[in-house]
């Protein structure tokens, strides 16, 4: 496949199989890349074709039996999932009952052949000529699923904080998952399961395809994002060409165009009003719903950007006799709905237009036969000013007249030759006719073809246009994504140099001599709280903040420690321990005994900051003090002890002696 086909826009795929079956191994097709004017072909396996037709993603995959891509129904749904969404399945031949190529070919004027290759390529002709169904499974509806991603049975923790994690991520999941369909203008109903914690399940249905969803599938952790295309109950064919009725068109150009259609009845089809849309884009926008016969304009003259459009449709114009004045326009639209004065104004043009011709429209509809289409002959009445009788003639084929062949007399050759002579004059008028049509025919079909590139051209830079969009949506919710991420990093970096100036405001504290600590800060000492009088909150303490000696260290629960706790804490030589609570008889003796003041906190006043606390000089002074005076209570009390043990055992000593001088 040549490279030059992947930089084109509205790319057909024409594929007939070259080899194999799909049914078996290593099916081969004849593949021909065509954008309406370009021809590339190949020969390439399934696999191939599934991989060009993502890279490319073409308008249109064209062949003339479905079952040539799939081996059977569920095959096939599965390959209509498979395809991007901007590319549609088309079966040429027909729907059910499809035709053979080669009728449908020539019934179209396209090139055919019984090699695949030319089976393909008259396959993508047919579908860019609009013949043909488009296959399809799937519905415009996409449901969009937020569940868990893991279950709930077993957690590294405890369970119900488990379960509240995994729901509460699914919540939060579901919650981005909405805000991204709001901001790309999508319809959707919700459905959500409330479970502990948050949600076990969210269901979104979405009006749009996947193609048009800013959410793509996706498992992390415990939250699993499914995005399903609906199913339709079987497969439906669609034919790409639709039926266009002819309609009047009222039009007001200028900065804002404004495009009212009308049917031949008189009832509004559509309004359109555009600051941004060039003459192509109303073009195709018109052409869409129906065949314009009357252009119709609010003023006198036509303007000249409506007789431009006028022009393009080959259309019959009309224009009032004097410019239509505001509150006509405001009466004759009072039943229908617009948005502004340009809609009013270009409704109310189509309206007039169509009143001043109503009574010529039922008198063309009377005259019509039910066979005949009642818009194709308007249309030539109107615009190209035949009569109505004229139009039924020639749509009508001559037949004979077989009463006077049976009634042929002698006499009445006169009035045969008569005859003949009147139709032969007709014929020739006719046939005149009929060249003066082709030749218009010639003209609209040059026309139409420079038409036509030129929509070529205005549908390839939409196409280009749509994609810039859709990029530049997707940087500008990276932007709001990383602007979010860096609105909470500035958070959390002031509140991070908040607490370094405060534990700057400790550290001076805690190592300088006061002479450079401001007035109020004077007098003020730094304390150091420990969780718990154990071994593991001291060695954390240590590790946060730093232990060291003639620190003040705060016991928050000074209970349950024994001797190797205390030695460990004797060890920093503390300058006093604050505690809450009473400690143990050995961990009090340790500390005695290594002459580490202890205290009750209750008699300081301590005030925290952060993993920190400052308390006042004076009041811890007053602790060590009150400690040294019991100290020295408690050390005259066991000195006394030891005394009177010692008076005690040497009385003991010589009444033993004596008793023993008597013995002997």
């Amino acid at each position: 496949m040549s490279t030059r086909t992947s930089a084109l826009d509205a790319v057909v795929f024409g594929v007939d199989v070259q080899s194999g079956d799909v049914r078996g191994d290593a099916p081969s097709y004849a593949l021909v890349a065509f954008d309406g004017e370009h021809v590339d072909r190949d020969v390439v396996s399934l696999r191939k074709l599934r991989r060009l037709v993502d890279r490319e993603e073409p308008a249109l995959l064209a062949t003339d039996n479905m079952y040539e891509l799939a081996a059977d129904k569920d095959d096939l749904v599965r390959f209509l999932g498979s395809l991007p969404s901007g590319t549609k399945l088309v079966q040429v031949t027909g729907a059910e009952r499809p035709e053979p190529l080669s009728r449908v070919a020539s019934r179209h004027g396209v090139p055919y052949g019984k090699d695949p290759m030319k089976e393909a390529e008259a396959a993508a002709r047919l579908a860019a000529m609009n013949v043909g169904h488009e296959v399809s499974a799937f519905t415009d509806r996409t449901a969009v699923k937020v569940s868990r991603g893991r279950s709930t049975g077993k957690g590294g923790w405890s369970e119900d904080r488990y379960t509240r994690r995994i729901h509460g991520n699914v919540k939060r999941a579901s919650r981005e998952v909405e805000s991204e369909l709001q901001g790309a203008g999508l319809d959707y109903e919700k459905e959500v399961t409330e479970k502990y914690g948050g949600y076990s399940r969210a269901v979104f249905e979405v009006e749009g395809t996947p193609g048009e969803i800013p959410v793509s599938a996706r498992r992390s952790g415990d939250v699993r994002v499914e995005v399903e295309r609906q199913r339709r109950d079987g497969i439906e064919f669609r034919p790409l060409a639709k039926r266009r009725d002819h309609v009047v068109v009222g039009i007001d150009p200028g900065t804002t165009t404004a495009v009212a259609v009308l049917d031949l009845d008189g009832n509004v089809l559509d309004v359109l009003s555009t600051r941004t849309a060039d003459t192509a884009a109303v073009i195709e926008w018109i052409i869409e719903r129906g065949r314009p016969l009357l252009v119709a304009a609010d003023v006198t003259p036509m303007p000249e950007t409506v007789e431009k459009f006028r022009r393009s449709f080959d259309a019959a114009g009309w224009t009032p006799a004097s410019d239509l004045p505001v509150d006509g326009k405001q009466h004759r639209t009072r039943e229908e709905g617009y948005e502004n004065d340009h809609e009013r104004d270009a409704m109310a043009a189509a309206l007039y237009a169509f009143d001043d011709h109503e009574d010529q429209f039922d008198r063309i509809a009377r005259k019509v036969p039910p066979q005949f289409d009642r818009g194709e002959v308007t249309a030539r009445v109107v615009a190209g000013e035949e009569s109505v009788e004229t139009v039924l003639a020639d749509l009508t084929e001559e037949e004979s007249e077989p009463e006077e062949e049976s009634e042929h007399t002698p006499r009445e050759l006169s009035e045969d030759e008569r005859t003949i002579k009147r139709l032969k004059a007709r014929v020739e008028r006719l046939e005149g006719h009929v060249e003066d049509l082709r030749g218009t025919i010639a003209e609209k079909d040059e026309r139409i073809e420079e038409y036509e590139a030129e929509l070529s051209e205005a549908r390839r830079e939409e196409r280009r246009e749509a994609r810039e969009r859709r990029e530049v949506s997707r940087l500008e919710r990276e932007t709001d994504r990383l602007e979010r991420e860096l609105e909470e990093a500035h958070e959390r970096n002031e509140e991070l140099e908040g607490k370094l100036e405060r534990l700057k405001a400790l550290w001076r504290l805690d190592h300088s001599n006061f002479a450079d600590v401001a007035e109020e800060r004077a007098g003020l000492v730094p304390v150091k709280p420990v969780e718990q009088f154990t071994k593991a909150a001291i060695e954390d303490a240590e590790r946060r903040f730093g232990l060291a000696r003639d620190d003040v260290v705060y016991l928050r629960d000074a209970s349950g420690a024994g001797r190797e706790t205390a030695e460990r804490l004797a060890d920093v030589e503390p300058r006093v321990v604050l505690r809450n609570g009473n400690l143990s008889e050995q961990a009090d003796e340790v500390l005695f005994e290594h002459g580490i003041p202890v205290g009750p906190a209750e008699e300081v006043t301590i005030q925290e900051v952060d993993e920190l606390a400052v308390a006042r000089e004076g009041e811890v002074e007053a602790v060590v003090e009150g400690w040294e005076d019991r100290a020295e209570d408690r050390r005259r009390d066991r000195n006394a002890e030891m005394v009177d043990r010692l008076i005690s055992e040497h009385r003991a000593d010589r009444d033993l002696d004596e008793l023993r001088g008597e013995g002997d």
